[in-house]
């Protein structure tokens, strides 16, 4: 993988966007099957509104899309930051990576099994990750 810091932020951006054409494929069907018409639902209607009425198996891929919006604004921020930068040394981008695919994963496990020990488990060794590289952002910073 390369070691531009850069590449695993585009990478888990790209991820979120498959995420998001994940819910998509899982939500329609389910709103179809369930009645449920959303050229008459009422003004200011949320996906969080659908809690309940769709299968719990359906609302996994939406939280977890929601997840994807959430810390990693941090990695994104964090990576930024070691970019301008520069200068870190190789094992920086693979914490990233490291990062990434965790987060990637955590996405799968969320989406079609989502037992909370493991998924607990990899948001956990992510955020790991995610705290290593804000730590060398603010060495890198302040040196």
């Amino acid at each position: 993988m390369p070691h531009n810091i850069l590449a695993p932020g585009a990478v888990l951006a790209l991820w979120t966007i498959i995420m998001f054409f994940w819910l998509a494929a899982a939500r329609f069907p389910a709103l179809k099957k369930a009645g449920i018409d959303l050229t008459k639902s009422p003004p200011g209607g949320r996906g969080s509104d659908l809690e309940g009425v769709l299968p719990p198996e359906t609302n996994w891929k939406s939280h977890n899309y929601t997840h994807l919006l959430e810390q990693p604004t941090v990695f994104y921020a964090v990576i930024l930051i070691l970019h301008g930068v520069g200068g870190y040394p190789a094992y920086v981008a693979w914490v990233a990576w490291a990062y990434v695919a965790l987060r990637i994963i955590h996405s799968v496990w969320q989406s079609t099994v989502n037992r909370i020990p493991v998924r607990f488990a990899l948001f956990l060794l992510s955020t790991l990750c995610l705290f290593v590289l804000a730590l060398l952002a603010v060495i890198a910073t302040l040196g």
